[in-house]
């Protein structure tokens, strides 16, 4: 990439992207925003289960994942990793893969950069890296689009799809950042607006944008969702909040524990988690919108 600026060495974040990325099609926008961002150094991409309706579900998102990074010439650049295939059984048995191992490795590792992990899906890769090695909680922070609205709680795909996993980290030391259901839906676009800022620009524009059409024409989706000419990104919130944290729009809120029916409990624990109450949309979308730009008309000087 031949970005018109560069971003000091001081300033840069190691990234490690968890994602259930062929689940529906909001994760392919926030993979390409974060492969575009001069400020992460991704040492590796997870992919995620996303949870029963597809056995194979894991290995539907690393082939989703693959696919992006091919059509973004970069499929040399970044390694990818198998997650856990499934979620886990109960609160105390890790589901171990590759990808808990990337995170345990990443984290322990000395004298490199701080080290963030998002998560665009469930927290079974997560849940499985702390059981097996406890010492990452310290060296790492997390962020994690899933959950419920606050203070109640409420049924949600990311949280629904491992809530055992939910309640490991919850409980767990690592620093985490959640953006809940109510405030990644603030992440929404029309169709029109993405025919216009993100299909143009060269082959990944042209797939982000057809993949979600396709995705939005599937007989079996219900009358309420999709609605037929919008669509929440409501991924991309993790990779924003890296470039800026919005430190004026989050609470520090106790964990709660999460029941089988995803409400919050309150739990007699020392333990803050920073729970987002809003996300600027007009920042996330136009940073997004301006690096795709600019990525097609470096790739075509390139060329």
């Amino acid at each position: 990439m031949n970005f018109p600026y560069q971003v000091p060495e001081s300033k840069k974040i190691r990234l490690i992207i968890n994602t259930d990325a062929k689940n529906e099609a909001d994760d392919q926008y926030a993979i390409a925003h974060a492969l575009l961002t001069p400020r992460f150094n991704i040492t590796g991409i997870i992919a995620a289960h996303f949870g029963t309706r597809i056995d194979t579900s894991m290995e539907e998102s690393f082939k989703e994942i693959k696919k992006v990074l091919q059509l973004m010439d970069m499929d040399n650049d970044i390694s990818v990793y198998e997650g856990a295939k499934a979620a886990m059984t109960d609160e105390l048995t890790p589901t171990s893969s590759a990808g808990s191992d990337l995170i345990v490795r990443e984290a322990m590792k000395d004298g490199e950069l701080p080290l963030y992990v998002i998560f665009l899906g469930p927290l079974t890769d997560l849940a499985a890296a702390y059981l097996q090695e406890p010492r990452i909680a310290d060296r790492m922070t997390a962020v994690w689009i899933g959950g419920g609205p606050y203070p109640e709680g409420a049924g949600e795909f990311n949280l629904e799809n491992d809530i055992a996993a939910a309640n490991v980290v919850f409980r767990s030391p690592i620093p985490l950042w959640q953006v809940p259901q109510n405030v990644y839906k603030m992440l929404r676009v029309s169709l029109a607006e993405l025919a216009v800022r993100v299909r143009p620009h060269g082959e990944i524009g042209r797939y982000l944008f057809e993949q979600l059409v396709e995705f939005n024409m599937h007989p079996d989706h219900s009358p309420r969702w999709p609605k037929g000419e919008m669509w929440m990104l409501g991924d991309s919130p993790a990779v924003s909040l890296l470039i800026d944290d919005q430190e004026f729009d989050y609470d520090m809120v106790t964990a709660p524990h999460i029941t089988s029916d995803m409400l919050y409990e309150p739990q007699e624990i020392d333990r803050k988690i920073r729970v987002y109450r809003s996300v600027d949309a007009r920042f996330t979308l136009e940073d997004m919108y301006a690096k795709l730009e600019l990525f097609n008309a470096s790739s075509k000087k390139g060329g």
